[in-house]
């Protein structure tokens, strides 16, 4: 299996690097991510403006990467086009840090990226884990590789899928559960933050824990489960929660041993 695997924070960083030892275990794997921070942008695609890439020495044997000074979709778009010339089997984006609950997703960079190799007729996986929880990180990691595995295995083609681990090592993880978006994560608010030159503004997001609601994501996370919830863009293309349920079981039969 082919992976091409992304991020929004950077080539530089750990955590999408942790997720690619990872991935080596199961397929053969292409890195194409921004060249520097591009989180909380979205599906966002640069039009009026030519892109760059560059050949970096990545720090697994056998990978080839990609710096790219575009979004994290350019990443994708541009490595699917021009960058690699064999064929994706699969896109992976992550692990962010930071999760991406609820309406999280539809801001997220990382989900984002994911769902330009979706759009191109690709299974696609984004994966978050608690922001700077390294021992969260290797729950997401591990966890994405086993799916990754089980997708392929279960051939469920194209397919979006979210990934988020919760704040707990492997052994405390009590499942993994299929879940739904929650209706919401945030409440958005503005400040004011001004100077003697200047009147400026911040934009607030504050977490709510009232979304947690039965089946959701967020419920999930906070109930010491990973949550895989399904991502799409017609109900023509909503996967079977029989299957998905199946996939989960399998994922959970592997790394919570």
């Amino acid at each position: 299996m082919k992976i091409l695997v992304t991020n929004d924070d950077g080539i530089q960083a750990e955590w999408l690097w942790a997720l690619v030892r990872e991935l080596k275990s199961v397929g053969q794997v292409t890195v194409a991510a921004p060249d520097g921070e591009r989180s909380a942008i979205g599906t966002a695609v640069t039009l009026f403006q030519p892109l760059h890439a560059s050949e970096v020495c990545a720090p697994e044997d056998g990978v080839k990467a990609y710096a790219i000074d575009g979004s994290p979709s350019d990443c994708v778009i541009l490595a699917l086009g021009k960058l690699i010339t064999d064929n994706i089997d699969m896109v992976v984006s992550g692990v962010n840090c930071g999760h991406n609950l609820g309406e999280d997703v539809y801001i997220s960079g990382t989900v984002g990226a994911a769902m330009q190799g979706y759009f191109r007729g690709l299974p696609a996986v984004a994966a978050s884990a608690p922001r700077n929880n390294t021992v969260a990180l290797k729950v997401a990691a591990r966890a994405v590789a086993a799916l990754v595995k089980r997708m392929e295995a279960n051939k469920l083609g194209r397919i979006f899928l979210n990934v988020n681990a919760p704040d707990l090592p492997m052994e405390k993880v009590k499942g993994v559960k299929i879940t739904r978006l929650a209706l919401s994560s945030h409440i958005n608010t503005v400040t004011e933050d001004n100077s003697k030159q200047h009147q400026q503004y911040r934009l607030v997001r504050e977490r709510v824990e009232e979304s947690a609601s039965e089946g959701t994501d967020i419920q999930a996370i906070l109930q010491g489960n990973i949550s895989i919830t399904p991502l799409y863009t017609s109900l023509l293309d909503k996967p079977p929660l029989r299957l998905l349920k199946k996939v989960g079981a399998e994922v959970a039969a592997e790394i919570l041993k």
